[in-house]
């Protein structure tokens, strides 16, 4: 893409991250906390990939117990966007604990799909709380604004859904 059209995209970008503040959808009194101690997890990411290996591997690390469903989706190109809105709808009807979204990082043409409003409108939606992981430390996505939690990668966002099952049984 030319440098005129990830102008574009990132003039499209603030004009949706204005209109949303201004209509609430990223204030503090929306946000869910993220439960200490989780059984179940979901994660919207794509299948393969280091991102979904990440969180897998942190996750059992951390809680060898602890059940991860992951829905497979695009997160990049032609139909991503609907995709990763699937992915939330079908876990948040689920009842799990905590969720996922994000992907490793890219350029604004590859994370695009999380600037969409209709995945902001999925995430600010579902009952369960959600934490953004969408590419790299200073990647930032309409969906980290909107989201419960923001994690600067798909490693982090692992370490704030998942306690560490060792540390929890050394306090008792």
């Amino acid at each position: 893409i030319t440098l005129e059209g990830a102008g574009a995209l990132y003039e499209r970008y603030l004009a949706l991250k204005q209109e949303l503040e201004d209509m609430g959808m990223f204030a503090q009194e929306y946000k869910q906390p993220i439960p200490h101690f989780i059984h179940t997890l979901g994660v919207v990411t794509a299948p393969t990939g280091a991102a979904v290996q990440d969180i897998r591997n942190i996750a059992g690390r951390r809680n060898p117990y602890l059940q991860v469903i992951l829905y497979p989706a695009l997160v990049q190109g032609e139909g991503a966007a609907n995709s990763i809105v699937k992915g939330i709808q079908t876990l948040d009807a689920m009842n799990l604990d905590v969720i996922i979204v994000g992907r490793g990082g890219g350029s604004i043409e590859d994370l695009w799909a999380f600037n969409e409003e209709i995945v902001a409108r999925a995430i600010f939606d579902c009952r369960t709380p959600i934490i953004s992981a969408v590419g790299h430390e200073t990647d930032w996505t309409i969906a980290d604004f909107v989201s419960d939690r923001r994690a600067p990668t798909p490693s982090a966002a692992a370490e704030l859904a998942v306690s560490d099952y060792r540390q929890t049984l050394e306090r008792l």
